[in-house]
């Protein structure tokens, strides 16, 4: 099976329903499929081979949704690129991708020629309003509306197979250069069925999706809903959260993807405004939740499933804990999803017994190929002749109960060594988030000249009285002396990445 056929089966099995909701416009799944050919055919036209990668520089909108599969049908890979990315690492993906084609908000003409120029690109598809500013460099520029009005509406005849690149999905890089996860067609095929198997997703499932297309967790939204034949709702961004939920009363959504952050907020909200009896479930990854956010949630959403999940862009997702595992084991993040393998070893490659803390390795037809043009960061994956053997280290230090179910610690980096001790952050802020008030926690080791590294904790309050003394003083009942923060900070806001996880390596600065 391949990633372009999620669209072309559920066209043939639903073609008039509505599979896609942005803002008040609507499309059903014979309108995408016909609208993606056309721009397959586009770039087909264009001088696009098999293999070709194409860049995607769009927000959440019906066009990047239909550029995505336009993409697949000319039998090119996509990459998404966020559309806040700055110029600097724009042009670094265009040229680490090789890529010849792109597609641009069409506001951006003028401004990017340059970038296309050094880069290479020779064709951009814009896509907005005709009155943008007129290029001048050599890239050859073709609108969406004339893409979608002079091509033919018939499927393309695709040639790749299913070992053949679909994607690269690239990483935050925030310790480096971003790197170019290489996503075949089978590792998203089985990646988002193993997924929709435990979330038990059906064609009258309503999503809605406010995570960035660029962000793996939100682009298999669209991915898996329209593989099972879904409705998605797609929302530009969580700036607006209030939106998100009268969305979610408007449209009777089933499904609510989010991260710590958006679930923070959520929860600071008056919900008892909104009818949002209609959720089935609600996910989160990218962090864990704190115990005692999971605990609100499940009280603000009683008639819906918590996901609580741990996953990895490099292979998209690993562990899930099963809803009724949360009375039992709320600060757990699972266990491997259907079809695949999770275990934890030391620094020597040893299998560790539960209760252990170690590396987490995992194996399965998830597992990604690499990293695009960096075989030396490569090697955390192990490829194997069998595609279900395949291994990826995830650099992650877990640690298993005697019923085989995970727990997060923290990231081989981050660990913080203070007074010879290996101190977790992830456990602090865990104790962090258990005070009335902290709607964000942040802890981060400094260097000090006694102490190896000194513990740093920053919060962002809701405007509670919340004093240095009060939280140091629970941390102290609840933490070993060689855990308690050094440094108490409160900031009006933390940095995030794109998709709203916190950044801890940046130092909070």
């Amino acid at each position: 099976m391949l990633v372009s056929q999620f669209l072309e089966r559920s066209a043939r099995r639903f073609p008039d329903k509505t599979a896609l909701v942005v803002g008040d416009d609507s499309y059903s799944y014979a309108q995408l499929n016909q609208h993606s050919n056309r721009i397959a055919h586009t770039l087909i036209g264009a001088g696009v081979q098999k293999g070709d990668r194409i860049a995607i520089h769009l927000p959440n909108s019906a066009e990047a949704a239909i550029a995505i599969f336009g993409v697949l049908k000319a039998s090119a890979a996509f990459v998404m690129v966020n559309p806040s990315v700055k110029p600097k690492k724009l042009d670094y993906i265009l040229r680490d991708a090789g890529i010849r084609s792109v597609f641009v908000p069409s506001h951006k003409v003028g401004k990017l020629d340059t970038v296309f120029a050094d880069a290479g690109v020779q064709t951009a598809i814009t896509v907005g309003d005709s009155d943008a500013a007129v290029a001048t460099g050599p890239t050859r520029y073709l609108s969406w509306q004339s893409a979608l009005a002079e091509s033919s509406d018939q499927d393309p005849t695709v040639g790749v197979t299913e070992g053949d690149l679909a994607a690269l999905i690239y990483t935050s890089g925030s310790t480096g250069d971003a790197k170019g996860v290489i996503c075949a067609h089978e590792n998203v095929v089985f990646a988002s069925g193993s997924i929709i198997e435990y979330l038990g997703n059906i064609p009258g499932d309503i999503v809605i999706n406010a995570l960035p297309l660029s962000f793996d967790y939100g682009l298999y939204q669209l991915l898996m809903v329209f593989r099972f034949g879904g409705t998605l709702v797609l929302q530009d961004g969580f700036a607006f959260p209030a939106v998100i939920l009268r969305q979610v009363e408007r449209h009777k959504v089933t499904g609510l993807p989010g991260v710590p952050t958006m679930f923070a907020t959520i929860l600071n909200l008056d919900l008892g405004r909104y009818d949002l009896s209609s959720l089935r479930y609600l996910t989160n990854t990218a962090a864990a939740l704190p115990v005692s956010h999971i605990e609100r949630l499940r009280r603000a959403f009683p008639q819906a499933e918590l996901f609580s999940m741990y996953g990895l862009t490099e292979c998209k997702r690993a562990l899930y804990l099963p809803p009724e595992e949360l009375d039992r084991r709320p600060g757990s993040v699972g266990i491997a999803i259907p079809g695949t393998s999770a275990w934890i070893e030391d620094e020597d490659g040893i299998r560790l017994e539960p209760g252990h803390i170690g590396e987490l390795v995992v194996q399965g037809r998830h597992v990604m190929g690499g990293y695009w043009n960096k075989p030396e960061a490569s090697r955390r994956f192990q490829s194997s002749d069998n595609p279900a053997e395949r291994l990826l280290y995830t650099g992650d230090l877990l640690r298993q109960d005697d019923d085989g179910f995970f727990y997060f610690v923290g990231r081989q980096d981050d660990i913080i060594k203070s007074r010879g001790e290996k101190v977790a952050p992830k456990e602090i802020e865990n104790v962090l988030y258990e005070l009335e008030g902290v709607l964000e926690a942040c802890v981060i080791g400094e260097a000090d000249p006694l102490l190896g590294e000194s513990i740093k904790a920053m919060i962002v309050a809701d405007g509670a009285n919340l004093s240095k003394q009060e939280i140091l003083r629970h941390c102290r009942r609840h933490l070993e002396d060689f855990m308690v923060p050094h440094v108490v900070e409160f900031r009006d806001s933390l940095p995030k990445t794109d998709s709203g996880k916190i950044v801890r390596s940046s130092g909070g600065k």
